[in-house]
């Protein structure tokens, strides 16, 4: 766990959200007082491989699907009319 003052959090909150996003968990302090824990939300590898196996589904299946016969650019033709 990562310690940081309060000063810290404000002044460069982008900091704790590159250690937040690592997974990792930060305690701020004010004044070496431990103030609170900030902790990753549960977005993990576990969940980003889940979400990318999702993804892989329903990009599976929209291959699986016939072409369709209207073209794209007769598409796009019809819409600019």
């Amino acid at each position: 766990m990562k310690t940081i003052s309060l000063r810290t959090l404000v002044r460069e909150p982008l900091k704790v959200k590159r250690l937040t996003r690592a997974g990792k968990s930060v305690q701020v302090t004010d004044n070496g007082q431990p103030l609170w824990i900030l902790e990753p939300a549960s977005g993990t590898d576990t969940d980003e491989a889940e979400r990318r196996r999702a993804i892989d589904e329903i990009l599976d299946e929209v291959l699986r699907e016939k072409p369709s016969k209207i073209s794209a650019a007769k598409l796009l033709e019809e819409s600019r009319r």
